[in-house]
């Protein structure tokens, strides 16, 4: 048998939401790479913003070792 695939896979227009209902871990994940997600989302539309744009606003960081550490999980 092969390696198993995660049954999604997160890329760099994957949005927040995504990563906090998709990945048991995607939450702390951000957290460690600049993005505090916290108890909910303070302004709604965060939820809906790519990675790639988290990153371009300076509020998410290494957005490559996030992916791999998010798919490496998931």
């Amino acid at each position: 048998m092969g390696e198993a695939r995660p049954s999604y896979e997160f890329t760099a227009d994957s949005r927040i939401l995504d990563v906090v209902e998709r990945s048991e871990s995607g939450r702390r994940l951000l957290f460690e790479h600049g993005y505090d997600v916290g108890n909910g989302f303070v302004d709604v539309l965060s939820q809906y913003q790519s990675l790639r744009e988290a990153a371009r606003g300076g509020r998410l960081r290494d957005v490559p070792a996030l992916l791999e550490a998010l798919n490496r999980r998931s």
